[in-house]
């Protein structure tokens, strides 16, 4: 059943923690809500919250906000060796990847500790630690806004790609993700490709899930504020990928920086965004009531009491700085509103 607030302060909403208002909420459960919503009398402006990690509002929101709270988990189908999951929107992420470890199942405890609805993963592909969201994503379900149809789309229709997917681009402002269909595995298969991440789990005694779920949830939560004590959007900035050329030059000053290649195209690769923003001098950077994280320069904090316009121009001065510090490009990650 869907509920409906009125002139809504979204600061509990938002894990920035800004004070902005919303014209109009709307918590939805099905699909069949939302036809009831956009057949009658359409919403002129409207965005789909989850659990509010990754937005920033700058303003009053003078729109409907729409967000789902269905949560249902269904087994579709299970072989043995392979497990079919629809996850709909509502559930949380980790809630998700806790539920697969306890069930012995593969394929997402990478992805440990993201705070994320599980509507989100897909439209930004969330990844950590050498996976991907789209590494499991069979299928996702939406409502689409234009037809009031419920459309499924496979992996591949998804164009999924680094922090990216069809629902950023073409669908956006069309399309409100119902569920999602993940394919898990019962066969062993540990990613451990990042050199952190294999300490913790050998110092817990080898990989099993449980192992690398703790290992990851501990190196996380010893890099990254929790929202609840220190407002934040986690990763605030996206690894900017450039051309080889631009690699090179940086690696004649800076011989250490990291880079990743890119394995859809050999003649670019991607560099660590914290990494530019620690050496241009800003880890820990302070300006009033935001400031770039301590411990992680990915990360913009709200010391408390800033407005979605404060982390705006804090970003603006972290990405002309590094600019003018290395001739990268950085860009957001958060959708600013």
């Amino acid at each position: 059943m869907k509920r409906i607030y009125n002139d809504l302060n979204l600061a509990s909403r938002n894990s920035f923690g800004v004070s902005e208002t919303a014209r109009v909420v709307i918590e939805f459960d099905c699909a069949e809500e939302l036809k009831a919503i956009f057949g009658s009398e359409r919403p002129q402006k409207w965005y789909v919250l989850g659990a509010g990690n990754n937005t920033l509002f700058t303003q009053y929101y003078d729109g409907t906000i729409l967000t789902p709270v269905c949560s249902n988990r269904t087994i579709l189908s299970d072989d043995g060796v392979d497990v079919v999951v629809r996850v709909e929107a509502g559930h949380d992420w980790d809630g998700l990847v806790e539920w697969s470890v306890e069930q012995g199942l593969w394929g997402i405890e990478n992805l440990s500790s993201i705070p994320s609805s599980v509507g989100a993963a897909p439209v930004q592909n969330i990844g950590a630690y050498g996976a991907e969201a789209k590494d499991a994503i069979t299928v996702v379900e939406y409502f689409d806004t234009r037809s009031l149809e419920v459309v499924r789309l496979t992996n591949e229709e998804c164009r999924f790609g680094y922090r990216e997917s069809i629902f950023k681009q073409e669908l956006k402002g069309v399309a409100i993700i119902l569920a999602v269909e993940l394919k898990l595995s019962r066969t062993p298969r540990p990613n451990l490709g990042y050199g952190d991440v294999i300490k913790e789990v050998e110092a817990r005694g080898g990989a099993t899930l449980r192992n690398i779920r703790e290992a990851i949830c501990a190196i996380r939560s010893s890099k990254l504020p929790d929202p609840k004590v220190l407002g934040n959007a986690g990763s605030f900035f996206k690894n900017p990928i450039v051309e080889r050329s631009v690699l090179e030059r940086l690696l004649e000053r800076y011989p250490d920086a990291p880079n990743y290649p890119v394995t859809s195209d050999e003649g670019r690769c991607k560099l660590a965004a914290g990494w530019l923003i620690d050496r241009a001098g800003l880890k820990g950077w302070r300006d009033g009531c935001v400031g770039v994280h301590d411990r992680q320069a990915l990360v913009l904090v709200n010391y408390g009491g800033a407005k979605g316009g404060d982390v705006v121009r804090l970003a603006g001065f972290v990405a002309q700085r590094v600019m003018d510090e290395f001739g990268v490009e950085i860009s957001p990650e958060v959708n600013v509103l």
